[in-house]
């Protein structure tokens, strides 16, 4: 947990620790932001930040007591029980957020889709680096920076890619999580305590990654960050290779089911 006073510099932003407070640099995607966390608060969803105001030029929420899940990941989110607790997070936030109404002059960072019912605002970046762990139990998902309108299997399809891994063998050893076994069944674990078809899941995230790529082609090439950073360190490269290896791999990952 980042200390009182310290700062943390992630890959995109950098934030400050003020007591029970983190303070974060705001955009013009704060207010949409903050409209979503609001709703989040009454309707009684607790496992995300709380917005306790705006300082200046840094919002202010709560702090959510725990770890992030770097590489090697705690031994519970290698655990079967643990990425299907993820999976259960994210069912109860898409039922959380299913109700709420973005309003009419919400502007969303890097937004692909203008809102329209049936959609929900995907929470945009889960990957474990954002989940906070208190020892074996998941407090919530932190920086909610890249949320924005989408589909609610976009979401478990990032979280699947991110977190079963459904990546290559380097990727799957960082994470201390390896081979087509183990991955099946952390997939198959994550797809039913959310409710889903891991095959639906696997096309979702195949178009994901095509998608992902292509802003940060136009993004990137616009100049605008962090997809100018994330152009100019190869990504494009990496998402075309990942959705090679998905590809390749998606007959041992769906092994006994329709692929």
């Amino acid at each position: 947990m980042i200390e009182d006073g310290a700062t943390d510099k992630g890959s995109v932003t950098t934030v400050r620790r003020i007591g029970e407070t983190i303070r974060r640099p705001v955009g013009e995607w704060t207010p949409a932001v903050h409209a979503l966390l609001a709703h989040l608060e009454a309707v009684g969803f607790t496992r995300a930040p709380r917005l306790l105001g705006v300082d200046g030029t840094d919002e202010v929420l709560s702090l959510l007591y725990g770890e992030p899940a770097f590489g090697p990941w705690p031994s519970m989110l290698r655990s079967t029980a643990g990425i299907a607790e993820l999976g259960r997070w994210l069912r109860d936030y898409h039922d959380a957020v299913r109700d709420f109404r973005p309003p009419a002059d919400a502007r969303w960072r890097g937004q692909e889709e203008e809102w329209r019912p049936g959609m929900v605002i995907r929470h945009g970046d889960l990957g474990p680096w954002n989940s906070i762990w208190n020892g074996d139990e998941l407090v919530g998902f932190i920086d909610w920076d890249f949320a924005a309108p989408g589909h609610p299997l976009d979401d478990l399809a990032q979280l699947a890619w991110y977190a079963v891994p459904l990546r290559s063998a380097e990727k799957q050893r960082r994470a201390a999580v390896a081979g087509d076994h183990v991955l099946r069944s952390r997939l198959d674990a994550l797809c039913a305590a959310y409710g889903a078809e891991p095959a639906a899941v696997l096309d979702a995230l195949e178009a994901l990654q095509s998608r992902e790529a292509e802003r940060i082609e136009r993004l990137g090439g616009l100049g605008q960050e962090p997809w100018a950073s994330f152009l100019a360190r190869g990504d494009v490269a990496e998402m075309a290779a990942e959705r090679s290896w998905l590809r390749s791999e998606r007959t041992a990952l769906l092994d006994g089911s329709d692929a």
